[in-house]
C-alpha cells in the first residue's frame, strides 16, 4: 500500500499571503520531496495539501502540475498523484553536467579569488562543520548547497548555478539519502581540500578535487539504491 499524506506533514511556516500561493506550494513540496520527507510512492491529495497549508485546491493543482513537469510526482488518472521514484538515468546525467560546469567554475574562482571570497567560503565550512552531527541532514545539506552556490558567485557564474537547479533535482534527492547513510565528514573534508587548493592558487588541484568530490555520488548511488530499491527506477519512459 502506498504511503499517504498525514497530519505530521502540516506546514510550520505559514505561506506568504501577499505572494502567489501556487509557486510557494511548488517550492515547499519540491523541498520536502528532495529532502525525502515525502518518500517515493507517497500519495498526495489536493484536499489534504490545501488543508495543511490553509489554502484552496486551485493553487495546489497548479503546484502539482509544476511538480509533474519536474518529474517529482506522477499524476495517474482515476488513481491520484504520487511522489515519483528517483530516476537513476537523470542522476547520472545531472552528475555529468554538474561536474563539467563546476570544474570550470572552480578554475575561475582560483583566478578571481580574494580575501573576502576566501573568508566567506571558510565561514560556510564552519557552519557546515557545526551541523555535521545533527541527526537531520538538512542543516548540513543547506550549507553544502551554500558552498557550491558561493563558488559560482565567486566565479561570476550565478546564472549558471541557477541554470543547474532544475537539472540536478534527482541528484539532490540522492544526496540527501546519502547524507543519512554515509559519514558527512568525507564531504566536509573534500570541501576543505577544494578551498585549500583555491587558497594556494593551484587551479589544476582545485579542479581535480572538485571532480573527485562530485563523483562521490556515483560511488554512493549503488549502495543507496540497493538499500531502498522501491525508491528508484532505472530510467523514465
Amino acid at each position: 500500500m502506498p504511503q499517504t499524506l498525514d497530519n505530521k506533514t502540516k506546514s510550520g511556516e505559514p505561506l506568504d499571503e501577499t505572494r502567489p500561493v501556487g509557486p510557494q506550494l511548488f517550492l515547499r513540496l519540491r523541498d520536502r520531496i528532495i529532502r525525502g520527507e515525502l518518500e517515493p510512492g507517497t500519495r498526495l491529495s489536493e484536499v489534504d495539501i490545501a488543508s495543511a497549508y490553509g489554502t484552496s485546491r486551485q493553487p495546489v493543482r497548479e503546484a502539482f502540475i509544476k511538480l509533474s513537469e519536474a518529474a517529482l510526482i506522477d499524476v495517474r488518472p482515476q488513481r491520484g498523484s504520487f511522489v515519483s521514484p528517483i530516476d537513476i538515468a537523470s542522476v547520472l546525467a545531472a552528475q555529468f553536467v554538474r561536474e563539467a560546469v563546476e570544474a570550470d567554475i572552480v578554475n575561475a574562482v582560483v583566478e578571481r579569488a580574494n580575501n573576502t571570497m576566501l573568508q566567506e567560503l571558510d565561514a560556510i565550512l564552519t557552519l557546515q562543520s557545526n551541523a555535521i552531527n545533527i541527526t537531520d541532514p538538512h542543516p548540513f545539506m543547506v550549507q553544502d548547497e551554500a558552498f557550491h552556490r558561493k563558488l559560482a558567485e565567486c566565479a561570476g557564474q550565478d546564472a549558471s548555478w541557477d541554470f543547474l537547479q532544475p537539472l540536478k533535482t534527482q541528484m539532490d534527492r540522492v544526496r540527501h539519502l546519502s547524507a543519512r547513510q554515509f559519514p558527512r565528514e568525507i564531504l566536509l573534508a573534500q570541501h576543505r581540500q577544494i578551498v585549500d587548493a583555491i587558497k594556494s592558487g593551484d587551479a589544476s588541484v582545485a579542479e581535480q578535487n572538485m571532480r573527485i568530490h562530485l563523483r562521490r555520488i556515483l560511488e554512493d548511488l549503488h549502495t543507496v539504491a540497493a538499500s531502498k530499491p522501491s525508491h528508484f527506477v532505472s530510467g523514465r519512459a
